[in-house]
């Protein structure tokens, strides 16, 4: 943003100036584009309200987002992937399937945060995108995972060639991804999938929201359409009368 505006007075900086700023960005996602006018804007703010340098904060117009599709795979689609992975890529991706923990949570996870005992974790809240401590409950995949990494670091549970891992989306990734048929996947997918698979499995919005770590609900109410055999009963109150014979064809399940 320095480029755009590091030569303007903060009353130059309009809100004309921002749009046409943020329009320049082709190509770039409209949530992307408001982080960069949020960020703006509230330096501007303090600057009108705190400061008491500009005499009024410019309006700040925000971009509208497409709702996009949850992208998940099926188990048998995971099990692919995981088999075509390198053995430490493998491991981050079962363990994320455990856990739903994000990329940089896994990459950075120390033996510290850890307590095999008690088969939990945390993650401080510097550490969180939400900025507050997350509890994880490790169950027996994730517990799995980690019992093959003891002893190999110190302080980390992920490495390569002794060093901590610093990225997962390798060319490595997108190889494993074209060999096992799998399209349009992105690593933090694997969170989304975990959920899917949660909703799907029938834990509750509210659990999924304390153990994803999620600071909006409105977030959770993504995945809720993946398991609407709640509503069943209210769905029948509109049924003919008829009553439902023969047997359901075996369908293919197909993740999204």
């Amino acid at each position: 943003m320095d480029g755009h505006f590091g030569t303007l007075y903060l009353d130059q900086i309009t809100a004309e100036r921002i749009d046409q700023t943020a329009k320049a960005r082709v190509g770039t996602a409209p949530a992307t584009k408001n982080r960069m006018v949020a960020l703006i804007r509230a330096i501007l703010r303090r600057a009108e309200r705190q400061w008491e340098w500009i005499d009024r904060a410019p309006a700040v117009r925000t971009y509208s987002a497409p709702n996009q599709r949850i992208r998940w795979i099926t188990r048998e689609e995971a099990d692919l992937l995981i088999k075509e992975l390198p053995d430490h890529l493998a491991d981050m991706a079962r363990f994320t399937l455990a856990t739903g923990l994000r990329r940089a949570n896994v990459t950075k996870l120390e033996w510290g945060q850890i307590d095999m005992q008690r088969r939990v974790a945390w993650i401080h809240p510097d550490q969180a995108k939400a900025r507050r401590a997350i509890g994880i409950p490790l169950n027996a995949d994730a517990c799995d995972v980690l019992m093959q990494w003891i002893g190999r670091d110190d302080r980390w549970v992920f490495t390569y060639q002794g060093h901590p891992v610093e990225q997962v989306s390798t060319s490595a990734w997108y190889k494993a991804l074209k060999r096992a048929g799998i399209e349009n996947f992105r690593w933090h997918d694997l969170r989304h999938t975990w959920a899917s698979w949660h909703v799907q499995g029938g834990t509750s919005l509210q659990d999924l929201m304390a153990m994803g770590g999620w600071a909006s609900y409105d977030l959770v109410l993504r995945y809720a359409h993946l398991a609407p055999e709640h509503l069943a009963d209210a769905a029948a109150r509109i049924e003919s009368g008829r009553t439902f014979s023969g047997t359901p064809p075996k369908l293919k399940l197909v993740s999204h």
